[in-house]
């Protein structure tokens, strides 16, 4: 079939994209799902400044918040260096989400616009098929 970039409709554009979506997804490098939140308290300490007036606490603390097997876990970071890696994990998996959003797009078109291709019946299949067609006399 010949290659017509300025029909978007056509499925050569759409097996384009989605080589290109799969190449993509093929490049990107570690993920994980999550969200890194940042939390303030005050201790348990009633002489420490974190007791006065209008005093903001102590942190802010950033833990890492995801699902496993349907549970919440919430982890801490054990240096910045940890977070910020998790900060990149967590970005990379934004990007997977989206190009698997993109992906199941373009099949869904490519599945509406390519033809249903006849398959050639063999005589047991015919046979099969005409005898299933007809009503049962007996109802």
């Amino acid at each position: 079939m010949p290659h017509m970039p300025d029909v978007p409709d056509s499925l050569a554009a759409f097996e384009s994209q989605r080589a290109g979506l799969l190449r993509k997804i093929s490049e990107l490098s570690e993920f994980r799902p999550g969200s890194i939140t940042a939390t303030t308290g005050r201790c348990g300490n009633p002489g420490c400044h974190c007791h006065r007036p209008n005093d903001p606490g102590h942190g802010p603390h950033f833990r890492l918040t995801y699902k496993d097997d349907g549970k919440t876990v919430t982890e801490s970071f054990v240096s910045p260096a940890a977070r910020g890696k998790t900060e990149r994990e967590i970005e990379e998996y934004r990007r997977w989400q989206q190009l698997s959003r993109e992906f199941v797009e373009v099949n869904t078109r490519l599945c509406r616009l390519r033809p249903a291709e006849e398959q050639a019946l063999t005589p047991a299949k015919k046979k099969l098929q005409k005898s299933s067609s007809r009503k049962s006399a007996g109802k």
